[in-house]
């Protein structure tokens, strides 16, 4: 008989929401850097920033109709950042986001190497949901790997809402993943991030071993 060592329930991932009908304030880098949206022009370069080979993915993304903005430093990319509309799917959870027409989600997100703890980030996103903004979208949801500790202090400062975590829970040889609301955060508001990530089920079948979710 074998028994696993894995804890019967550990939360691996963190939900985030931004109500964009609310004033967003833009946040300044510590180093000077321009913020565009780059369009399937720019895929080689995006695909080069990215690394592993992805060009092939990066133009499935645009045709898609998924969106990149980025930092540029020096003429350099020095951050980016996906935006899906609609649907998204994190294969690492095995999760199927439904949005509905006035929401977005932030994915894949990345600050690279030499241009970190500048608040990049934040101000990468803060430029992403003042675009989303003119675009008449009204909420925006992100998450991050519950590990990922500089991810979560960046969405926090960028004005995002804690709303929940991703909890895996085990029996037997079975996973399962759910949503646990945060202490304080409105009943409703855990309801919605339970439509958009597990599609209003309570749980979902998780068929992979080492979950995480990256932003």
């Amino acid at each position: 008989m074998i028994v696993s060592d894995e804890p019967a329930s550990r939360p691996v991932g963190t939900i985030w929401m931004l109500n964009l009908e609310e004033p967003i304030s833009m946040i300044t880098p510590g180093l000077g850097a321009t913020f565009a949206r780059y369009g399937p022009e720019a895929a080689s370069v995006l695909a080069e920033a990215m690394g592993d080979d992805v060009l092939v993915d990066v133009r499935h993304r645009f045709s898609s109709g998924r969106r990149c903005y980025t930092a540029r430093v020096n003429d350099q990319i020095a951050a980016y950042g996906w935006v899906s509309f609609d649907e998204e799917f994190v294969g690492e959870l095995n999760l199927h986001l439904k949005l509905l027409p006035d929401e977005a989600y932030i994915w894949n997100c990345a600050t690279l190497s030499g241009f970190r703890r500048k608040y990049l980030y934040s101000a990468l996103l803060t430029y992403i949901v003042r675009e989303l903004q003119k675009d008449h979208v009204s909420r925006v949801w992100i998450g991050a790997d519950k590990v990922n500790v500089p991810s979560q202090k960046g969405i926090a400062r960028a004005g995002f809402t804690y709303v929940a975590d991703l909890v895996i829970t085990r029996v037997k040889s079975l996973r399962q993943i759910g949503i646990e609301g945060q202490p304080g955060v409105p009943a409703k508001l855990v309801a919605q991030a339970r439509r958009v990530f597990l599609n209003d089920r309570e749980k979902i079948s998780l068929p992979v071993s080492n979950p995480s979710l990256s932003t």
